[in-house]
C-alpha cells in the first residue's frame, strides 16, 4: 500500500470515528431531557410532584391524625401566551393524607384558538416527592378557543410518608406553582379544546 493510500485510509477512519462520536453526543443530548424528567419524577428533585391513581387508605391516615399542613397555590403565564390564568383559592390547610380538589381558571384573551402547556413545581423542593397528584390539567396540553374560559381542576394529597422524613416532616407550608407556556404547533383536531375541559377529580 502506498503512503498516499495509507494516509487516505487513516483519514477516512478518523472521519468515521468523529462522525460516530458526533451522532453519539446528539443521542445523549436528546436522551438527557427525558432521563432528567424521569429522575425528577422518581425522586421529587427540584420540587417535581408525584402522580398516583388514588389517595392512601384510612389505615395510613390514622398514623397522622390531627397533623395538618398549609398548601398555597400560585399561578403564572409565560410571555407569548395570551391567557389570563389564576387560582380560585389562595391557600388551604388540610390534614396530611386527605384528598383535595383545587381549581384554577384560564381565559384565552386572543381572537384565535391557542394551545398552552402547564409546567409545575412544589416548594420547598424536598416536599415535591410527597405532594401527590391524582388528576391534573397539567398532564396534557390545553387548547382554548378565542375568548374561552375553562375551569382547570387538580386532585391531590400530601403523602403521610412525609412524616417519616426527618427534614420534610418539619415543613408546615407547601406552595404548588404552575406556569403556562405557549405550545407552538397545536395538534390537528384539537382546536375546540373540548376534550380538555372538566377533568375528572
Amino acid at each position: 500500500m502506498s503512503l498516499d493510500a495509507g494516509l487516505a485510509q487513516s483519514n477516512r477512519r478518523t472521519g468515521l470515528i468523529a462522525a460516530l462520536g458526533a451522532v453519539a453526543m446528539i443521542g445523549v443530548a436528546y436522551a438527557a431531557v427525558p432521563l432528567y424528567r424521569l429522575f425528577c419524577q422518581v425522586t421529587g428533585f427540584g420540587g417535581t410532584t408525584q402522580v398516583a391513581a388514588a389517595a392512601p387508605g384510612a389505615d395510613r391516615l390514622a398514623a397522622v391524625a390531627g397533623r395538618t399542613i398549609k398548601v398555597r397555590f400560585d399561578s403564572n403565564v409565560a410571555p407569548g401566551l395570551p391567557w389570563r390564568f389564576h387560582q380560585k383559592q389562595t391557600e388551604v390547610t388540610i390534614p396530611i393524607g386527605e384528598k383535595r380538589l383545587a381549581h384554577y381558571s384560564a381565559t384565552n384573551t386572543s381572537g384565535v384558538p391557542v394551545t398552552g402547556r402547564a409546567v409545575f413545581n412544589v416548594s420547598p423542593d424536598v416536599a415535591g416527592q410527597y405532594f401527590i397528584k391524582i388528576a391534573c390539567f397539567c398532564f396534557t396540553e390545553q387548547t382554548l378557543k378565542a375568548g374561552e374560559t375553562v375551569d382547570m381542576p387538580v386532585t391531590w394529597y400530601v403523602d403521610p410518608a412525609i412524616m417519616d422524613d426527618p427534614i420534610a416532616s418539619k415543613i408546615d407550608e407547601i406552595t404548588l406553582s404552575y406556569t403556562f407556556y405557549p405550545v407552538d404547533k397545536p395538534p390537528v383536531g384539537r382546536l375546540s379544546g373540548a376534550t380538555n375541559r372538566n377533568i375528572s377529580g
